[in-house]
């Protein structure tokens, strides 16, 4: 199979993370993979043998998904979105892909639904059209409103041959998030989680250090100064922060110039989910590809859901892992210093909890499907 995966992230790197992990997937059971990528460059995230194709870039503009701005910070214009779906478009052609997969569309980023949707009919007018495929995490933003979900059904009546979920229906079913009507049932294909393989490169990094990250963007500002205050009343102990984003160093830099001894600041790492293999604890949001990082490496684990501009698919998933050993969760309008230093010394003391290593081959059974329906399709 030639496939071509298109992925926007506007604020963190998971869907491209999850995007990059399918394509290597793919392309490890033989097939050819592409990822069109249309957010700033994750250069912490390796492609492996992917191809990676990156669109003019643009972000969020933080929690305002609506908002559009170029990698620069600049408002998006007309001329910048006719480039990016030039380029897409071009892409489409070059790669004449026999399945096609939309990351997050059409139940998230409508903010670039004419993109897509010109992606999509451009698809379909293929000699030979490809499969379509809509790929979607665990829990999604539930629709504000119910045109919302109208709309996502609507595309996929239109131009999709079904919807990936990467998630165990008896862990995570779609209904937590989204109303799934009789129609989208028929779509759904659960895979499993879909997380990278454990790393097989040892590393002492991190070793019995509190490991404190907020994924590859730049969010968790409210998290890392909570952390440095309470490492401050930690000083036995050896502290991580691990920030994301294109300015990632330069906000390392100003955060130094006010840390206690016992804190290390550095921009995220590649080898991050090695690290914390090693870590006395981990404190992070609980994005969908750091959960997984956490349940595969079985740290004690303190979950600071990701809530800003009323999101709240973090939460449902921090809340149901806290109901394992050693993971706790604190909302973010709960956070001190203080709460953050017992919470962290709560999952230490927890009893341990064993790394999570079923249920996470959502990647190769991604591909498995895949073919499935391509097979039925021809």
């Amino acid at each position: 199979m030639k496939v071509m995966i298109v992925v926007t992230h506007l604020l963190g790197t998971g869907h491209l993370s999850r995007a990059l992990t399918l394509a290597k997937a793919f392309i490890q059971a033989g097939h050819e993979a592409v990822v069109v990528s249309g957010g700033v460059p994750a250069p912490q995230l390796d492609p492996g043998d992917a191809a990676l194709l990156q669109l003019p870039a643009l972000r969020s503009d933080g929690v305002n998904f609506a908002q559009l701005l170029t990698a620069a910070g600049n408002p998006v214009d007309d001329a910048m979105l006719y480039g990016r779906l030039d380029a897409l478009l071009s892409s489409l052609d070059d790669q004449a892909p026999d399945v096609l997969i939309t990351e997050l569309f059409p139940f998230g980023r409508r903010v670039l639904r004419a993109e897509f949707i010109a992606l999509l009919e451009a698809a379909k007018a293929q000699d030979k059209p490809p499969l379509i495929l809509s790929s979607i995490r665990d829990i999604l933003a539930p629709p504000s409103k119910p045109k919302k979900a109208v709309f996502a059904d609507e595309m996929l009546e239109r131009f999709y041959d079904g919807v990936l979920v990467h998630a165990d229906p008896r862990i995570t079913p779609l209904h937590l998030s989204w109303p799934v009507t009789e129609a989208l049932a028929s779509r759904l294909h659960y895979t499993g989680f879909v997380a990278p393989p454990v790393s097989d490169s040892p590393t002492d990094a991190g070793k019995s250090e509190v490991i404190v990250s907020a994924g590859g963007g730049d969010v968790g500002r409210d998290v890392f100064a909570a952390a440095l205050e309470a490492a401050a009343g930690d000083p036995a102990r050896p502290w991580r922060l691990l920030l994301g984003g294109a300015d990632a160093a330069e906000r390392c830099a100003a955060l130094a110039s006010q840390a206690p001894d016992n804190v290390i600041i550095e921009p995220a790492r590649p080898d991050f989910r090695a690290m914390l293999h090693n870590a006395a604890a981990s404190v992070s949001l609980c994005g969908y590809n750091t959960a997984l990082d956490v349940l595969q490496a079985g740290c004690p684990a303190v979950f600071v859901p990701f809530d800003a501009g009323n999101e709240v698919e973090q939460g449902i998933r921090a809340r149901a892992l806290a109901q394992q050993d050693g993971i706790t969760t604190i909302n973010s309008a709960d956070l001190t210093p203080e709460r953050l230093r017992q919470a962290v010394q709560k999952v230490m003391d927890a009893p341990d909890r064993s790394p999570m290593t079923t249920g996470l081959d959502g990647a190769a059974e991604t591909v498995r499907i895949t073919a499935l329906l391509l097979e039925t399709q021809r």
